[in-house]
């Protein structure tokens, strides 16, 4: 590892272009009977716990054992690559030239993602809910790690519990779905004792002639929408990530609360 790949992944972040962050009401005197103001995220991930957080359009999910540090990593990761391909793709029917803009950036900070193509996702069933299609798709990838499975498989019925106004759903909905497409992401990371820092990345795009709702758990029927998914094991540069996270987090500050909400205890 050479000094200049890291100072490469620092500019990259620092020149990344971003849509402008959203505006947040000042914070006044506290009223009476007003909700608290929402922790920032950092405060709570805890290596100890199992945990999952909403990220714009991803789910994001840490085994038991990973740093504090990684998973603050591992989220802004992601949030910075949904940011930079919403600048450059505004278009959300353009599915997968949005996509190229968001490996492209994981690629630029340390991941290194083998396959970016998309396979139509098939249910020999016919119709398949997409929350369904998506443990499918993680117990091909994550094979017979049974624990990695069942915790995904947690982190989507949490979400399918909650009411649909609930401050996660409305934040997955609003940035992973437009009228008749959708885009959503699942990411698993684990620390491996013996092993290397072991992230799994499931993307899923989905196209439908009838308006998408509440996408995690729409029915994808036969010749109605289209479900495509690419997914695999990244080998991840964790020098390369670890050095870039302070750079990441002031990227990024003016944007993470609005854009991530951790879900409550799995």
């Amino acid at each position: 590892m050479t000094t200049a790949v890291l100072s490469d992944a620092r500019r990259f972040v620092r020149q990344a272009k971003l849509p402008a962050a959203p505006v947040r009401k000042p914070l006044g005197g506290p009223k009476r009977g007003a909700a608290r103001p929402e922790p920032a995220f950092e405060s709570l991930l805890d290596a100890g716990k199992d945990q999952a957080a909403v990220v714009g359009s991803e789910l994001i999910a840490f085994v038991k054992g990973v740093t504090v540090e990684r998973r603050e990593a591992i989220v802004n990761s992601g949030l910075l690559a949904q940011l930079v391909a919403n600048k450059k793709v505004p278009d959300r029917s353009k599915i997968y030239d949005w996509y190229k803009e968001y490996f492209d950036v994981l690629a630029n900070i340390g991941w290194a993602i083998q396959e970016t193509s998309f396979a139509e996702y098939a249910e020999s069933s016919g119709d398949v809910e997409a929350h369904e299609a998506i443990i499918k798709v993680a117990a091909a990838v994550l094979g017979p790690a049974a624990g990695a499975l069942a915790l995904v498989t947690t982190t989507l019925e949490s979400l399918k519990s909650m009411n649909a106004d609930s401050p996660w759903i409305t934040l997955f909905r609003k940035e992973s779905q437009s009228a008749k497409t959708a885009r959503f992401q699942v990411t698993l990371a684990q620390e491996d004792e013996a092993g290397p820092f072991l992230v799994t990345v499931m993307a899923f795009g989905l196209e439908a002639k009838s308006k998408i709702t509440q996408v995690l758990f729409f029915k994808v029927r036969k010749n109605e929408a289209t479900l495509k998914h690419c997914s695999g094991k990244v080998t991840i540069n964790t020098r390369v990530l670890d050095d870039v996270r302070p750079e990441l987090s002031a990227k990024l500050s003016a944007h993470a609360q609005s854009f991530v909400k951790a879900l409550p205890d799995l």
